[in-house]
């Protein structure tokens, strides 16, 4: 009977090792990583997996995952077109969960692709809502989506800058011009909703190609809408250059909110200067925004990152930095070492299992996927601020008053 029993014991436990974490001859655990590290959106999208990289650094400095360290297995993704054959490149070499990619046009076939291999997919930046919600259970986002942010660009008119523009929501006069594309209509079509549902009136919905914008039309189009407020929703680029656009036309309102990257971002500010002063951007936060709202640990955590992005490249952390940081560090640090054998569907099940509050995170998020099919995959509890441009290269995080460092300033906007 001892012999049985020991015998049980010794079973139990090679099928605990088993499932707990790979074996130590395996060496390392692979994670895939999409992303566009060359052409024009490398500059961005860098920082974002040097993000990852740090994640991956700290994970493994704390032992890894059940002892095995992370490795990531890169593949560059600059072309649509190309995701499928990145995917199964990444596939063939044995990696059951990949995270990319920064760009909303890189990440809605990287991550249909990586599906359909049979792969988890974690998100670490893009916004465009059609990355989650499509009915695929190994798809996952941990930042906001682009209806979190032009949600909050409405929530921010109607309780923030009508007000402070001596208006009632109902008074309040709303533009919306956006770039034609996933990316685009997710933020700038919630944001619509979201006004309406508020109150808000929206008097003008304007699109463009970011390619080849041509700004005279969508000026006069906002111009013959007389908004009080507009809300933007662009890329970089096109960003700058409709903000020289509408300064060069003489077009004024009240105030500007952009989104994302584009309006708070560090190019913004580096080359508008004083043009940018006063505007706003509904975006993701960054270094600056408040401490206090973090658990001790992700302060900790928060301050361990800080640090080597210091050390790393001489600067404070970028936004983009800080999500891809957060994104990975919620995957190595808190899904993984609960995954079972580390196949995608332990993976994804470990995801969907998370129920972290609001501040576990190191830019303040909680973790929670929604199982809703219309948002299947989208972290419910993503971390989303407003900042403002409030002099020459320095922005800062205003709202929602829990996440603030300061408090909104020159409204109505400059001319």
């Amino acid at each position: 009977m001892l012999r049985r029993l020991a015998l049980s014991v010794l079973l139990a436990t090679a099928l605990l090792a088993a499932f707990a974490a790979p074996t130590s001859a395996s060496r390392v655990i692979r994670v895939g990583a999409l992303f566009p590290l060359n052409g024009p959106q490398a500059t961005l999208a860098r920082q974002e997996y040097q993000g990852v990289e740090i994640a991956r650094d700290m994970v493994n400095m704390g032992g890894g995952v059940g002892g095995v360290p992370v490795q990531l297995d890169s593949r560059e993704l600059d072309d649509p077109s190309t995701a499928t054959a990145a995917v199964r490149s990444l596939n063939g070499d044995g990696v059951s969960v990949v995270i990319g990619t920064y760009s909303s046009a890189l990440s809605v076939p990287a991550s249909a692709a990586a599906s359909a291999a049979g792969l988890t997919y974690w998100e670490a930046g893009a916004v465009a809502d059609r990355v989650t919600g499509r009915g695929l259970g190994d798809v996952f986002r941990v930042g906001a989506s682009g209806a979190n942010l032009g949600a909050n660009s409405a929530t921010f008119t109607a309780t923030v800058l009508a007000p402070r523009l001596g208006l009632t929501p109902a008074a309040t006069r709303v533009s919306v011009v956006l770039e034609n594309d996933d990316y685009g209509h997710s933020v700038a079509d919630s944001a619509v909703l979201s006004a309406h549902a508020q109150g808000l009136d929206v008097v003008s919905y304007t699109t463009y190609n970011a390619q080849a914008p041509d700004w005279a039309p969508v000026l006069a189009a906002v111009a013959a809408a007389k908004p009080d407020v507009l809300i933007l929703a662009s890329y970089v680029t096109d960003g700058v250059s409709f903000r020289r656009a509408m300064l060069a036309a003489h077009l004024h309102v009240g105030a500007l909110v952009g989104s994302t990257m584009a309006e708070c971002g560090p190019d913004f500010g580096i080359l508008l200067g004083s043009a940018a002063i006063g505007v706003f951007a509904s975006d993701r936060p960054t270094q600056g925004f408040n401490a206090g709202v973090l658990t001790p640990d992700a302060r900790a955590t928060y301050q361990r990152f800080a640090r080597a992005w210091q050390e790393t490249t001489g600067g404070p952390p970028t936004e983009e930095g800080l999500a891809g940081f957060s994104a990975a560090w919620a995957l190595f640090h808190d899904v993984l070492p609960h995954a079972g054998r580390l196949t995608s569907t332990s993976i994804a099940a470990a995801a969907r299992a998370l129920d972290m509050p609001s501040g576990s995170l190191p830019n303040g998020a909680g973790v929670s996927f929604s199982i809703d099919p219309a948002m299947l995959g989208q972290n419910t509890r993503a971390a989303a601020v407003i900042w403002q441009w409030q002099a020459v290269r320095h922005s800062v995080t205003v709202w929602p008053p829990v996440d603030a460092t300061g408090t909104p300033q020159l409204i109505p906007l400059p001319a």
